[in-house]
């Protein structure tokens, strides 16, 4: 692989990179919302006040879990269509 196709796939993982940054999974469960962005970093959090601390944590948690799991889905797809990287 020459060092122009090496700057090539660089810069198309800097493009994915930035494309990531502005996505935003949200996910919302029975009043609970989490909202994670594409470096999976949580943006936000919705509590439901008609829920107690056990359930809260536990809807949060799945919240969060899946918003996570959505983000990586959509990283995954992302490198795949670049196709193989030889960095």
């Amino acid at each position: 692989m020459s060092m122009f196709d090496q700057l090539k796939q660089l810069k198309q993982l800097k493009e994915i990179q930035d494309q990531l940054k502005k996505e935003r999974v949200e996910v919302e469960k029975n009043g609970v919302k989490a909202v994670v962005n594409g470096k999976m970093e949580i943006e936000e959090i919705v509590l439901n006040p008609d829920f107690g601390i056990e359930r809260q944590e536990k809807a949060v948690k799945d919240c969060v879990n899946e918003a996570v799991r959505k983000v990586q889905t959509n990283l995954a797809q992302k490198m795949s269509q670049m196709g193989n990287l030889n960095l």
